[in-house]
C-alpha cells in the first residue's frame, strides 16, 4: 500500500465520516458547535492522557474526547437556557475556556511528551502511512485507517439506523418528542460521535481540517439541493474531491496537505455559492433579471394592446421611465417569443401578441 493512496484514503475517510454527521449540525444551525467540539475535546484527551498513566491510548483518548464534548454541550445549553446568554455566545465562553484549560494542562505538566499543540491543530497527514497498528505481534497497516475507516462505519450505521428520527428531530423537535423519539438522547449522541470523530482525526489532519470537513462540504451541498439524502451523499462527495484534488495540488506546489484540502473545500463551496442552481448568488440574479425583464415585456404588451397602430419607441419610454437598453431587452424577449412584429413605424404586436394580452389584432 502506498504512501499516497493511504493519505488520500485517510483524508477521504475523515471527510465521509465529518460529512455525515456535519450536514445534520449544518441544518440544525450548529455548525459553530462542531468547531468548538472540535477544540474543547483537548482537555479530555489530556485527562485520558494522564489516567492511562502517561502511555499512549487510542480508546481512553476516544473516550476522554467524548466526554469532553458532551461536557461542552452541556454547559452550552445550560447557559443558554438561563436566557441571559444567547446560543453563539454561549459557545464563545465554552470552548475557548475548555480548550485553554487543555492548553496550559499540556504546557505544564506534559511538556516533554509527544503531546503537541502544532499538531494538535494542524496535524500532518502526511505521517499517516508510517504510524502504524501492531496487535498479537501483527503489522495491521496505517493507524488512522484503522481509526477513520472503523468511525466512518459507525457514524455511517448511526445515520442509517436513526436517518428517520434524526430528520424529525432535526426539522420538527417538537414533533419528535410527541412522537416519543427522544429528540435529546438523539442530541446528545448525534454530539459524541462528532467529538469521536474530531479525536480520531486530531493525529492526522488536525483541529482546523476537522471543522472544514465537518462545515464545508455539508454547507456545499445545503447550497445543491434540497433534499436530505441527496445533501448528504452531496456533501461525501465534495469532501472526497477536496481530498483527492487537494493533495494532488499540495504536491504539485509543495504545499501543506492540509491546507490544501481546506483551501479545496472552500474553493468549491465559493462555486456553488456563486453558481448553483439552488441558491447561487449569480443563479438568482440571473432569475430575477429574465423575471424582470419578462414582466417588463408583458407590461409593454398590455400598453400596445390599446392602441390601434404601432406605437414609437419613444412613447413608451416616456410612458414607463425606462431607459432606452431596458426597453432594447424587453423588445428582444418578446420578439424572440413571437409577440412582437417588427415595424419601422414602432412597437405592434403579433396576433399571438394580442392573444396574451388579452385582445384581438
Amino acid at each position: 500500500m502506498s504512501s499516497d493512496f493511504v493519505i488520500v484514503l485517510t483524508a477521504i475517510f475523515v471527510s465521509t465520516a465529518s460529512a455525515l454527521l456535519g450536514s445534520f449540525l449544518v441544518l440544525r444551525r450548529m455548525a459553530l458547535m462542531a468547531d468548538a467540539i472540535s477544540h474543547a475535546v483537548l482537555p479530555g484527551i489530556v485527562l485520558a492522557f494522564w489516567v492511562s498513566g502517561g502511555e499512549r491510548a487510542t480508546a481512553p483518548a476516544l473516550l476522554g474526547a467524548a466526554a469532553a464534548g458532551l461536557l461542552t454541550v452541556t454547559l452550552v445549553e445550560w447557559l443558554t437556557r438561563t436566557g441571559r446568554i444567547k446560543n453563539d455566545a454561549a459557545i464563545g465562553l465554552v470552548f475557548p475556556a475548555l480548550f485553554s484549560l487543555g492548553v496550559l494542562a499540556v504546557s505544564l505538566y506534559f511538556r516533554n511528551v509527544h503531546l503537541d499543540l502544532d499538531a494538535v491543530l494542524y496535524g500532518e497527514i502526511a505521517y499517516a502511512p508510517f504510524n502504524t497498528l501492531e496487535a498479537f505481534g501483527l503489522n495491521l497497516g496505517p493507524e488512522s485507517l484503522w481509526i477513520m475507516g472503523g468511525l466512518t462505519l459507525v457514524n455511517l450505521l448511526f445515520v442509517l439506523l436513526f436517518y428517520k428520527e434524526l430528520k424529525l428531530s432535526t426539522f420538527d423537535a417538537g414533533l419528535a418528542a410527541a412522537l416519543g423519539f427522544l429528540p435529546a438522547v438523539l442530541h446528545y449522541a448525534l454530539m459524541s460521535l462528532v467529538s469521536l470523530t474530531a479525536v480520531g482525526a486530531f493525529q492526522s489532519v488536525g483541529a482546523i481540517l476537522i471543522v472544514a470537513f465537518l462545515i464545508i462540504p455539508p454547507a456545499t451541498a445545503y447550497l445543491l439541493t434540497q433534499r436530505l439524502p441527496v445533501m448528504i451523499a452531496l456533501a461525501v462527495l465534495v469532501g472526497a474531491v477536496s481530498s483527492v484534488l487537494g493533495y494532488v495540488l499540495a504536491i504539485l506546489l509543495d504545499a501543506s496537505i492540509a491546507g490544501m484540502m481546506a483551501t479545496v473545500a472552500g474553493l468549491l463551496f465559493g462555486l456553488a455559492w456563486l453558481f448553483s442552481p439552488v441558491g447561487g448568488v449569480l443563479t438568482a440574479r440571473n432569475r430575477r433579471e429574465r423575471q424582470r425583464r419578462e414582466f417588463a415585456a408583458r407590461l409593454l404588451l398590455a400598453h400596445l394592446a390599446h392602441h390601434d397602430r404601432p406605437v414609437p419607441a419613444r412613447e413608451v419610454l416616456e410612458e414607463f421611465g425606462w431607459s432606452p437598453a431596458f426597453l432594447a431587452q424587453a423588445q428582444q424577449w418578446a420578439q424572440r417569443e413571437g409577440l412582437l412584429a417588427g415595424d419601422p413605424n414602432g412597437l405592434r404586436l403579433t396576433a399571438r401578441g394580442a392573444a396574451l394580452a388579452g385582445e384581438r389584432p
